[in-house]
């Protein structure tokens, strides 16, 4: 998977962000809020982020609403897979990967690692 453009990531994270279907203009608003951008760049690259399969998109009057596929945990999850799979030694890459982690993270990894392995014996 490759990793999101800086345009791409900002509207992706507006979308996470409030959960809820979303018109360009929306997020055009916000982004101007924090520096220039066209409509016409952001109606592009939602529409490319929509072709690529990222977003889903729905008509509500004249104009276009846009909802993320995936959560941004699972595309996290899919960006560290990603990772992961250039390492010729996976294992390896997991202990250096662990061996950053704060005890709070190690406590999560714990938690998820127990619910994954109830899932594989049900």
């Amino acid at each position: 998977m490759r990793r999101l453009g800086d345009l791409e990531a900002e509207i992706m994270d507006r979308l996470w962000a409030w959960q809820r279907p979303t018109t360009v203009r929306e997020i055009v608003d916000d982004i101007n809020e924090h520096r220039p951008v066209a409509y016409t760049t952001v109606m592009t690259v939602a529409s490319i982020l929509y072709n690529k399969g990222w977003l889903l998109r729905a008509k509500e009057g004249r104009a276009w609403v846009y909802s993320p596929v995936r959560s941004r945990e699972e595309y996290t999850a899919a960006l560290m897979e990603d990772a992961l799979g250039t390492s010729d030694d996976r294992s390896a890459a997991l202990t250096h990967f662990v061996e950053q982690m704060g005890p709070e993270e190690v406590s999560a990894l714990r938690k998820a690692l127990r619910a994954a392995g109830r899932r594989t014996e049900a």
